[in-house]
Order: C-alpha cells, then structure tokens, then sequence
C-alpha cells in the first residue's frame, strides 16, 4: 500500500498506465478491429484516457473504495494477510473503475448504439471479463512490485 503522496502517485501511474493501455487495445479491437491504424489509434486516444483514469482513479473511485473497505469490511481474517486486503482492495477498483471507464470509452467512441442502457451494459460486462483477471494476476502485482521496490529503497 501506498504510504504517502509521491508513492500514491507513482502506484496510480503505473496501475492506471498498463491498465488504459490493454483496456483501449482490447476496446478498439473489439469495436474496429485489427486494422492498419490500430496502433496508432490506442496511442492516439491513449492519453487523454490515462489522464482521465489517473483523475478518476485518485479523487472518485479510490478514496470511495477505501473509505467502505476499511469502514465497512475489512475483516480480522483479511488482516492476516496483506495480500487479502490487496485483492479485495483491487477487485472494488475494477468494479468502479470499469463502470466510469466504460461510460467514457462509450463516449470518446461515440458508440451508444440504439439502445444506450443495453450499449453500456454490454461494454462493461466485456471490460469486466478483461480487467479483474488483467488487474488480478498481471497488473497489480507488477504496480505492487515496483511500489515495493521504490519502498524499499527508501528505507
């Protein structure tokens, strides 16, 4: 866990880095396809999207998720294990950042369908399924890894 500002802001960075970045490749691919401007199209939209994540992620969904998990259920069990409280920590960002995430992937896409209610359920479920595995077995552990290391180091 991050213990001050600077180490918030490197944690956040990284985390929201690695997520935008597989999060709108998997995004346009599922929307355009593979296509000769992919690439460019995910660096394009890249960051303004990590901009709006990194904001998103330290003022609304972080502090929120924080706030419930450590008023409302963190358990002795979870405080065993500093993992425990990492994970459960981790899968309420997914849940809140998919859920703003995906409204504002909908509208820099401009792709509301007919439907817009089924449109945006539709995508969130989709970025669900590719964000908790992603933030669970391979982005978080890598932002906690270098978190650590920087920790350390200033010891």
């Amino acid at each position: 866990m991050p213990r001050n500002l600077k180490e918030e802001l490197l944690f956040t960075l990284v985390m929201a880095g690695l997520m935008v970045l597989v999060m709108a490749g998997y995004n346009i691919a599922l929307n355009d396809g593979f296509s000769d401007g992919y690439v460019m199209e995910v660096l394009k939209g890249y960051p303004l999207a990590l901009i709006f994540a990194g904001a998103v992620d330290l003022i609304i969904v972080g502090p929120t998720v924080k706030h419930i998990f450590f008023k409302h259920m963190i358990t002795d069990y979870m405080k065993q294990k500093q993992i425990r409280i990492a994970l459960a920590i981790s899968t309420m960002m997914v849940l809140g950042m998919v859920t703003i995430m995906s409204a504002f992937g909908m509208v820099m896409q401009q792709s509301f369908g007919s439907n817009i209610l089924l449109s945006y359920l539709h995508i969130w479920i989709f970025n669900l399924i590719l964000a908790l595995p992603l933030q669970i077995l391979l982005v978080g552990p890598i932002a906690r890894k270098i978190l650590a290391s920087v920790q350390k180091t200033a010891e």
